[in-house]
């Protein structure tokens, strides 16, 4: 079915990838675990001093190329065959393929989307609408795309090397690359790559070496491969000069990933004496928990002449509502104001319909699409103790509740195969909700936290909110799509992850077993 995607040599070739460097992508996972072993026995992260040298040295990262120094707003999707053609078509900076958060893994999707890659960069992709007959083509050549790859902590189950499944982040791109690299470059484009999860300079050094292998493999100059590092961790924070570093012959910009950072800032920091992560709505750039490392970014990436990318803004149009669509809207033009006011480069959208929304503010900013090379960093330095400020705002019943009822209705979507599901006017992904289950397990586990209302949070309570969202979300979706979908066992693998007394990394790696 997909012979003409795994051909023998693109099999060889990613079974080389796997050999080489399996060991070492272990080896830094192995790390992590050390890593998170000592925040949980109360560490807190910490710049290194063994690089302190690097970060107070005069170097910048490689030219960034023309193509890539408008990026005022990309859009992001899964590599679908519509998604991506209304992305290609779309007025924004660039479209940006989503292996990991946006695609659930199932097997035949992810060789679909690579297929769908190939023939959108070949120019020969089209889609019929099976309902209304209408036919999408790709009617412009000026496009940029960028593709996301899973990330290093996740494995592809259906392909082993050497008995051993080979790591998903080297599937993604090494497969793209195989197929893609020479016609890209016989258009004068790039190999244009978002690096997901990284939470070292060490990981951002095996890319670097994957890189010069993939490109000295296939004949493909170095400098076609173009990577933004996506900084969605907090130790990663911490290590921004040392990973553009490591990359700084393929790095072209830095992007705050502030949902997986919300995430990963409750893994590291839930358990320390008096932090407590508030409703997930209350969790904005006006707090400085995130403003800080949001400014850090930004005078980082261009100190070294990268580019500052913005988060994605979940909100999508709201049809047959004009209250609430126009509240979508002040809300991504209101979000995109202060990334454009931090001295940010661009940002993203989920949905084509909200571009002008998200666009305005970069528009107006004084030195258009050459903010790297003319905004320098501004304002008292950001130290440790900035970076790690604790987030105010209470936990309420229905931020309690509205976690409960989003992480099950999108874990059971995800589990049956989507994985960027529209609940109650913003696209959840896999990062979205990631603080929606992290926040549950924090708040299960911190000693003695109470809601605003003064009730403990407890395990009866969790499981008495859990029975009654279940209730609820029957009651929506009706009985029949409840009882033919999977709630039960999306319920099932949420209760286990927020009662086990370890916060499990990441919730797509055990959800990932649950695919057919």
């Amino acid at each position: 079915m997909h012979a003409d995607i795994l051909t023998d040599e693109a099999l060889g070739f990613l079974s080389e990838l796997a050999r080489r460097f399996r060991p070492q992508i272990r080896a830094c996972l192995a790390d992590r675990q050390l890593a998170q072993q000592a925040f949980v026995a109360g560490a807190w992260p910490d710049f290194l001093p063994d690089t302190a040298s690097l970060r107070e040295g005069d170097w910048q990262v490689a030219p960034i190329p023309e193509s890539l120094r408008d990026r005022r707003v990309e859009l992001t999707g899964a590599p679908q065959r519509k998604t991506l053609i209304n992305g290609l078509n779309a007025p924004v900076s660039g479209f940006m393929a989503d292996f990991e958060d946006a695609l659930c893994p199932v097997w035949n999707r992810v060789l679909d989307g690579q297929r769908n890659l190939r023939d959108a960069i070949a120019g020969s992709i089209e889609q019929r609408d099976a309902d209304t007959g209408k036919v999408y083509r790709l009617s412009s050549t000026a496009w940029t795309l960028h593709l996301r790859p899973r990330g290093w902590h996740q494995w592809e189950k259906h392909l082993y090397v050497d008995g051993e499944p080979v790591p998903a982040a080297l599937f993604d791109f090494g497969l793209y690359v195989f197929l893609n690299a020479q016609a890209l470059m016989a258009q004068g484009r790039h190999v244009n790559l978002y690096l997901p999860k990284m939470q070292s300079h060490l990981e951002a050094r095996l890319w670097s070496q994957v890189f010069a292998f993939a490109a000295e493999a296939l004949d493909l100059p170095a400098d076609r491969i173009r990577a933004t590092i996506l900084i969605e961790t907090l130790p990663a924070v911490f290590q921004m000069h040392e990973m553009l570093y490591e990359l700084r012959a393929h790095a072209s910009a830095l992007n705050f990933g502030r949902w997986g950072y919300i995430g990963s800032a409750i893994k590291c920091l839930g358990l320390q004496p008096g932090w407590t992560s508030p409703d997930r709505r209350n969790l904005s750039l006006e707090q400085d928990f995130l403003a800080n490392p949001a400014r850090l970014l930004q005078r980082t990436a261009h100190q070294r002449g990268a580019l500052a990318i913005g988060s994605m803004s979940p909100a999508i149009p709201v049809k047959n509502d004009p209250d609430a669509d126009a509240q979508a809207r002040q809300r991504v033009r209101s979000d995109k104001l202060i990334e454009a006011g931090m001295g940010y480069d661009g940002s993203w959208v989920a949905h084509p319909g909200l571009v002008a929304e998200a666009q305005e503010p970069f528009d107006a900013v004084p030195g258009g699409t050459e903010q790297a090379a003319s905004r320098q960093a501004t304002g008292a330095p950001i130290t440790r103790q900035d970076l790690l400020l604790r987030p105010v705002g209470e936990v309420t019943e229905a931020g309690f509740r509205n976690n409960i009822s989003i992480a099950i209705q999108y874990l059971e979507a995800w589990i049956s195969g989507q994985a960027c599901v529209p609940l109650y006017n913003s696209a959840e992904d896999a990062a979205s909700v990631e603080i929606c289950r992290t926040q549950i397990w924090h708040w299960l586990h911190a000693d003695g936290l109470r809601l605003a209302d003064g009730r403990e949070v407890t395990g009866e309570l969790f499981t008495e909110v859990l029975a009654e969202e279940m209730d609820n979300i029957a009651a929506e979706v009706g009985d029949a799509e409840f009882a033919g979908g999977r709630f039960q066992k999306a319920a099932g693998l949420f209760a286990e992850l927020c009662l086990a007394p370890t916060c499990a990394e990441f919730l797509s790696v055990p959800a990932y077993e649950l695919l057919d």
